[in-house]
């Protein structure tokens, strides 16, 4: 297998045993993270497409799954594609010398691929396809042939259906290497992975472009922070290594890479810790988004080192206390410690299976909804074996996937156990729920009332609209659902509403009622209805988001609308 006998093999062979041993035990032993417990629900709905993300963890979490239910085949193809990643990465480093000692202190001093080598996202396969990007490449750019070409179609494919950022490593590999779109086969690579990328497109359109929205606007509205690029920047040289992730960033920058390969290297690596930089000035970036730049950041401080005559003591006694402090942490989320275990970071990851069969006992057989974003009726549905936990994403949130899964529908006038973050009146508590996750509360009701799936949409707004002044506007009202609905509020227990807010600078202002005959409104099943409302403008110029929200008690409200701007004189 590794076409190498001797002394070399065999320490790399005993170190992927070890490297998916731990990863493993890491993946047993740790509780999940709400976004992995997210990324479960896609699997119990495969689809070309979702809210967030293209459809590759899902089927991830689907294939690991088969085995059975459980924290540690929901993570088993992240554990063997780490592993499989860790080789294919030594495959291209030992064309440039063979140090395996060297190349395994590196692999387990870079903080990130000890999380990917266990925490399931669409991070985990972006990571392998990635990879492997690099190894066909090294061989493509050198030797123009169609089996090459093949794989890399294929490769491209797949690091598009993990995750939308994949793009940046063919940008950057492109702009290294102009010279390749003389290649014909260049352009069958690029026809072949379009091609294989269809159904996701396709999938897009059906639903509207929910990815394409939320990404582009919805979760870029905020101002700029200075603390953004600060935390970013720490961030970056975390995730690098704690110890020793500033000498790889100083060794990577300084490097001049003397060949077509190694240029593209340089190009992702500096292409992507910039680019994200830069989107600092847009808002937050998660330390994980640079995955990619990740590779090549290995690549590059192996052959420096490599080439140097003797790597200094500092930098390997260093390097050890690195590795040391990683695997502490490591351990640390396995077995929660005194002292450490209370820890937000820790407590996330270990909390959540006590609080959800305590809400279970609480809810019985009943559909469960949960106020906030997708993370608690996620964890709840993974660690209860079930769908029926249902997020209610409120109009202060965002949209999600919930917004797309046809888990609304089976619950709408069902009854069902509503879990809030807030006691929202003592007239609608009944259960005071104290968890390790904090307090919660919880109330059964007997008819669910929510029209969170519907949407509204508006004329184009001009820009006469006066600070404090009233607007009359039609809006468009659809329905979704299989079945009529109405907002009549005449016999009904929990009362409906429409109303609006504006959004200024990423701050949702106050949700106010909107004038209008919305309560004498009926709309056919798939059916839409057309009606004039009336609004106040915030009562100072500039410029927002316009936002209609149904309310429905005792909810507080969904988002039913995307972001309307609009320009206040």
């Amino acid at each position: 297998m590794f076409q190498k006998s001797g002394s070399e093999a065999r320490i790399l062979y005993w170190f992927l045993i070890i490297w998916t041993a731990l990863n493993l035990l890491q993946a047993s032993l740790t509780g999940l993270h709400a976004d992995e417990a997210y990324y479960w629900l896609y699997s119990k709905f495969l689809d070309w497409g979702y809210f967030d993300h293209p459809p590759m963890v899902g089927l991830f979490i689907h294939i690991g799954e088969w085995l059975g239910h459980s924290a540690l085949n929901l993570r088993l193809l992240t554990v063997i594609a780490s592993t499989l990643g860790v080789y294919v990465l030594w495959l291209i480093v030992k064309q440039q010398g063979e140090n395996i000692k060297l190349f395994i202190g590196l692999v387990s001093s870079i903080l990130i691929f000890h999380v990917y080598g266990f925490v399931t996202a669409p991070d985990s396969p972006l990571l392998l396809f990635g990879i492997l990007f690099l190894y066909v490449y090294q061989r493509y750019v050198y030797e123009d042939r169609a089996k090459w070409a093949i794989l890399l179609s294929l490769i491209i494919a797949g690091l598009l259906y993990s995750k939308y950022h994949g793009v940046l490593i063919l940008f950057f590999t492109i702009l290294s290497n102009f010279k390749l779109i003389r290649r014909p086969s260049f352009w069958g690579i690029v026809a072949l992975s379009g091609l294989l990328f269809v159904p996701h497109i396709y999938w897009q359109f059906e639903n509207g472009f929910p990815s394409l929205y939320y990404h582009l606007f919805d979760r870029s509205a905020k101002p700029y922070r200075s603390e953004y690029t600060f935390d970013y920047l720490a961030g970056q040289l975390l995730v690098a290594g704690p110890l020793v992730g500033w000498f790889l960033y100083r060794v990577a920058f300084k490097f001049k890479g003397n060949d077509l390969f190694l240029r593209a290297v340089k190009f992702n690596f500096v292409g992507i810790i910039v680019f994200f930089l830069l989107t600092t000035f847009k808002g937050r970036v998660e330390p994980h988004w640079t995955l990619l730049a990740f590779p090549p950041l290995l690549i590059i401080s192996y052959i420096y080192l490599q080439n140097l005559k003797l790597i200094p003591g500092w930098l390997k006694t260093t390097a050890l206390i690195n590795i040391c402090l990683i695997l502490l942490i490591r351990f640390a989320f396995m077995f929660p410690i005194p002292g450490l275990k209370n820890l937000k970071m820790i407590r996330g990851f270990s909390s959540s299976k006590a609080w959800a069969k305590e809400v279970k006992e609480k809810a019985g057989d009943n559909n469960v909804i949960i106020q906030g974003g997708f993370q608690e009726a996620s964890l709840y549905d993974f660690y209860n074996n079930t769908t029926r936990g249902f997020a209610y994403d409120t109009r202060y949130y965002r949209k999600t996937q919930f917004d797309i899964w046809p888990l609304e529908d089976s619950l709408r006038n069902k009854p069902a156990y509503y879990v809030t973050y807030d006691s929202q009146g003592a007239d609608i508590i009944e259960d005071t729920l104290k968890t390790k996750k904090g307090i919660f509360y919880g109330r059964n009701i007997k008819a669910i009332r929510t029209y969170q799936k519907v949407n509204i949409r508006t004329e184009p707004l001009t820009d006469n609209w006066k600070a404090g002044g009233l607007r009359s506007i039609n809006i468009r009202i659809s329905n979704p659902y299989q079945e009529s609905i109405s907002f009549s509020n005449y016999d009904e227990k929990w009362k409906v509403y429409l109303e609006c807010g504006f959004i200024e600078k990423g701050k949702v202002l106050q949700f106010n009622p909107v004038i209008s005959k919305f309560n004498k409104v009926v709309v056919e099943p798939l059916g839409s209805v057309t009606i004039p409302v009336i609004i106040r403008g915030p009562a100072k110029p500039g410029k927002y988001n316009l936002v209609f929200s149904i309310r429905t008690e005792p909810f507080p409200g969904s988002r039913n609308s995307s972001m309307i701007p609009v320009n206040i004189n």
